[in-house]
Formats: structure tokens, C-alpha cells, sequence
């Protein structure tokens, strides 16, 4: 008699490589990498089916602290290898881990159009402002006027917004989350893991080298509820340290009002839906920002749409 034999269950463990990852001490790396080894046990993929390929920075490293497959390519064609693998072996699982530097500048091109094919790839993009690696010039996503390395005077150009250049692009995910909330990087990666098409993660990462405290209003205990907006699908835009606050559409905008002032109840405050194939709502939710609104974070867009490569 033929016994099929239960399959082994995988650990977080299981997924760790023998190298000591080597970045700075608090790093946001390491709670990533954390939760990404967390959902691949979670979702059982077995380390032979995972691929992670990255490009160049402090990000890029985390191939060689994961016991799947890895390439650690060139500065910024990350993209362009992970569409490669995926095209070669459709049963592969490839993520790509990159950064604010790796992927909107020299690697700018090649986001855009990984994400505009949507090619079954999942894409991390740390952004932590800053040029970690090369040690602290002033990257695409760099506040105005932020000095740096290479901007002693203040950075001068507009920053790109990572999560509205996906929504333009098509990604068919496309989320935001931060290196505090360990529980929530999981359970978005593991809705990441499970769509089928081109998932676009910016992770809200803090550098404690050279751009400290970047995201501090949005990660600290203390202010995250008046100006933290977690979306989630289904549910009302409402935030606030009493949720009390919440946004509605007015002339075509969205607009930050009080629940219970000037005749505003709840059933007035938008609902988020991120299943919506029009992705207007997603792309304003991802221009609200300090100081005057909350900064958005979870899940802007889920949506089903023909694969690269498997379209006939």
C-alpha cells in the first residue's frame, strides 16, 4: 500500500539563511525581513518554489539572509530580472526587495513598466528618503528642502509619490505600510503573496543613519491616531485619536471633516473600496499627506486583470 507521507510544516526558521544580516543597529530591515520569512511560512510556499531578486542598497541585501533562491542584480534592474525568472518558471513566487534610490531613479523605468504589464511579480520598495548605502544623498523621494549629502543647501526637487506612480502605472496591488507594525507588514504581504498580477509595497522604512525620525508622526504611539488613515476595504475613511474624523467628497475632492459637526454623521464619510477597477479614489487617497491630512496606510487598490504572459 502506497502512503503518501504529511508534508513538513515550515518555520519562520526554515526560511533563514546561516548569514547574520548586516545592517545598522535598529534598522528597519530587520523587521521586514522578519515579516517576509513570517508570511512565507504562512503561506507554506517551500523554499525551492521562492525567488527574491533586489538590485543595489542596504535593501538589497536581504537575498543573502533568506535560505530561498536569490539574485542580487544591478542598480536598479531588478525589475527586468524578476520578469525574466517569472516568464522562465510560472510556478516560481518572485519578489523583488528594493529601495527609494534603487527603483525610482536609475531603476525608474523599469518599475514602471514591470508594473504597467502586470507580470505576476511582488515588488517591496523601502522607502526611507535617502540614499542608505552610498551614505546619505538625497534620493527621489527626499522632502524639499531636507539637507543631505548632496543637497547642503536643502533638496530642491519635488518627491516622487511612490504609491500614486504605481497606481498610474496599473499596478493591480498596490499598498503602503511601515516597519513598526511587524503584524500588519504579514498580513499585507500575505494578501500580496495571494494576488495574481503586479504587487507594488511601499514600506515606510527609517534610516537611524542619516534620515532618523523620518516617519516618526505616523509610527509613534503617541500621534499615529490623528495622523495615521488605516484603510481597509469595505470600511470608512474615518480617523482620529476618537475616531471622530473622517473624509467625504466634495466637488470631486476629498475633504477632512469633524463626525457630529455641521450635520456630518457617519453615514456621510467616504468607504474605502479597494476592489474598485477605477482607481481615482486610490490615486487622491495617495496624495493626502502631513501636514494638513492623515497619511494613508494599507491596502489603496486590489483588482483582478489578465497577467503578462498569459494572455492568449
Amino acid at each position: 500500500m502506497n502512503i503518501q507521507a504529511e508534508p513538513i510544516a515550515l518555520t519562520r526558521q526554515d526560511y533563514l539563511s546561516d548569514c547574520d544580516p548586516k545592517w545598522c543597529p535598529g534598522c528597519g530591515c530587520f523587521a521586514i525581513l522578519r515579516s517576509m520569512t513570517s508570511m512565507f511560512a504562512e503561506a507554506k510556499i517551500p523554499t525551492k518554489d521562492q525567488v527574491i531578486i533586489s538590485g543595489i542598497g542596504c535593501s538589497s541585501r536581504l537575498p543573502y539572509y533568506s535560505a530561498t533562491y536569490g539574485f542580487h542584480t544591478i542598480h536598479g534592474r531588478a525589475p527586468t530580472v524578476a520578469m525574466g525568472a517569472k516568464l522562465a518558471n510560472p510556478d516560481l513566487s518572485v519578489w523583488i526587495v528594493t529601495g527609494d534610490g534603487d527603483a525610482l531613479a536609475i531603476g525608474g523605468n523599469h518599475t514602471t513598466h514591470l508594473l504597467r504589464r502586470n507580470s505576476d511579480v511582488k515588488m517591496m520598495l523601502l522607502n526611507n528618503e535617502i540614499y542608505g548605502l552610498t551614505k546619505g544623498q538625497a534620493s527621489p523621494t527626499t522632502p524639499q528642502g531636507l539637507i543631505t549629502k548632496s543637497s547642503p543647501y536643502g533638496a530642491i526637487d519635488k518627491p516622487i509619490r511612490p504609491v500614486l506612480m504605481a497606481l498610474a502605472a496599473g499596478a493591480t496591488f498596490v499598498a503602503r505600510v511601515h516597519d513598526k507594525d511587524v503584524k500588519q507588514m504579514e498580513n499585507v504581504m500575505l494578501e500580496a503573496q495571494n494576488h495574481k498580477g503586479a504587487v507594488f509595497i511601499e514600506i515606510l522604512m527609517n534610516c537611524v543613519t542619516f534620515h532618523d525620525g523620518a516617519y516618526e508622526t505616523v509610527t509613534s504611539k503617541k500621534t499615529r491616531s490623528e495622523h495615521m488613515l488605516e484603510l481597509e476595504h469595505g470600511e470608512p475613511l474615518i480617523y482620529g485619536e476618537d475616531n471622530n474624523k473622517g473624509f467625504i467628497n466634495v466637488d470631486g475632492k476629498l475633504e477632512s471633516v469633524v463626525i457630529g459637526e455641521n450635520g456630518i454623521t457617519e453615514d456621510d464619510i467616504l468607504i474605502h473600496d479597494a476592489h474598485s477597477k477605477n482607481a481615482g479614489l486610490a490615486a487622491q487617497l495617495s496624495l493626502l499627506g502631513f501636514p494638513h491630512n492623515p497619511y494613508p496606510i494599507g491596502i489603496f487598490r486590489n483588482v483582478d486583470e489578465p497577467v503578462y504572459g498569459e494572455v492568449g
